[in-house]
């Protein structure tokens, strides 16, 4: 076995990685998600399901969330209202990730909390772009 040491370039890039937590039912979505936006250089932690979501909020720390909002048990309107409850939740930027397109849902789901709004299936260079909009508007 050999050790590899960092770089202090890498090292830097290591401690500035962004979190996002990624709450998407479908496996399949879920995973290719997860895997671009890691290669992409964030770190991602996914949840199949709203369960666990304030507990994984609560230790992963995330920078910025990815909502879909059809979920197995439980709705992603509902968990947009409960994060506006909690004080220090509402400053996490969520992008909702969903296949309802109608001009409804996207109103209501901003309504409840949520900055950005995609449509499935999504373009990646959009969401890339939205993501780092989104994360630039919280460093500042």
């Amino acid at each position: 076995m050999t050790a590899h040491l960092l770089t202090i370039n890498q090292q830097v890039h290591l401690h500035q990685l962004k979190r996002i937590l990624l709450i998407e039912d479908n496996d399949v979505n879920r995973m290719l998600l997860s895997d671009y936006l890691g290669y992409c250089g964030y770190h991602v932690k996914s949840l199949s399901n709203g369960a666990a979501l304030f507990s994984t909020i609560e230790n992963f720390q995330p920078d910025l969330m990815l909502l879909d909002l059809k979920l197995p048990d439980v709705d992603g309107y509902w968990l947009l209202e409960q994060i506006q409850q909690h004080s220090y939740l509402p400053k996490i930027p969520i992008i909702v990730v969903s296949a309802f397109a109608f001009k409804a849902d996207q109103e209501r789901a901003i309504s409840l909390g949520a900055r950005r709004y995609l449509v499935k299936p999504i373009n990646l260079t959009a969401l890339m772009i939205t993501i780092q909009e989104e994360l630039a508007c919280r460093c500042i």
